[in-house]
């Protein structure tokens, strides 16, 4: 459905942060994206959804496509309307508006009120804690409730694909696993396409059908899921595990340089 060929993205026409990268998103499934900061996740994210102009960066190179249709150059309202949505890492809401008026607000593309409705009873349905929130500022709602919040307002749109940045970020273990559970549950049910960036590899690859190892704006390492999960290099790095299962000391991981390998 998804499909990057080789782009490169430079910002202010001269920092080169993505170098050649290319990957597939699998229609109806959890696709995900590993790598450290900085490794160029979030770039590769906004080049997708088009907001990548707005900080003056730009697809130099490649083209990436949905659906067979190139959109590597529109505008992110327009690939919005196409059925792509980014929900951005750090939970951004509106923090002054209500919880339904956060959600309200993601509906700017939809013009019948009715489906307005339809899509906060939807997003109801997924979150029910932010039903009980639904007149409460955003502002003032917990952590977990603001990434409930973030991935509801990018459902108003009735997306085909959600590009997810970061969802762990700073939340207790628990409402993690809430949250990436109501996401499995929306690509089931929902038949959801889910590009993924996290750094919590564990997470991630439990609920990912397909990975891709991101480091210094290229990827090095991609293969399913479960494969990568057993690889040695994963457990190594991302996980501390070396070969026995033993946990490494921190100054040891921090220092690791992995092997480049592509697996079947």
């Amino acid at each position: 459905m998804l499909t990057l060929n080789n782009i490169e993205v430079v910002y202010d026409g001269v920092i080169l942060v993505l170098k050649g990268v290319s990957l597939q998103a699998k229609e109806g499934s959890i696709t995900t994206v590993l790598g450290a900061n900085g490794a160029g996740k979030s770039t590769t994210l906004k080049a997708i959804s088009g907001v990548l102009y707005s900080e003056r960066g730009e697809v130099t190179k490649g083209h990436i496509e949905f659906d067979g249709q190139r959109i590597d150059g529109k505008r992110a309202s327009d690939i919005t309307r196409l059925g792509i949505v980014q929900v951005f890492e750090g939970r951004r809401v509106f923090e002054h508006l209500t919880t339904e008026e956060n959600l309200i607000a993601g509906a700017h593309i939809e013009r019948e009120l009715r489906k307005v409705r339809e899509n906060i009873d939807l997003v109801y349905s997924y979150f029910p804690r932010l039903r009980e929130r639904c007149h409460q500022e955003a502002g003032y709602l917990s952590g977990g409730e603001q990434q409930m919040l973030a991935i509801g307002r990018a459902l108003m749109s009735r997306p085909r694909v959600m590009l997810l940045d970061e969802p762990s970020l700073g939340l207790a273990p628990m409402l993690v696993e809430e949250i990436f559970e109501i996401v499995s549950r929306l690509v089931n049910q929902e038949k959801l396409t889910v590009l993924l960036v996290e750094q919590n590899a564990t997470m991630a690859l439990g609920v990912a059908e397909h990975g891709y190892v991101m480091e210094n704006g290229r990827i090095v390492l991609e293969g399913p899921a479960g494969k990568l999960r057993e690889n040695s290099d994963i457990k190594e790095f991302y996980l501390g595990l070396n070969e026995v299962g033993s946990r490494k000391s921190y100054r040891d991981v921090k220092h690791y340089k992995r092997r480049k390998r592509w697996l079947s």
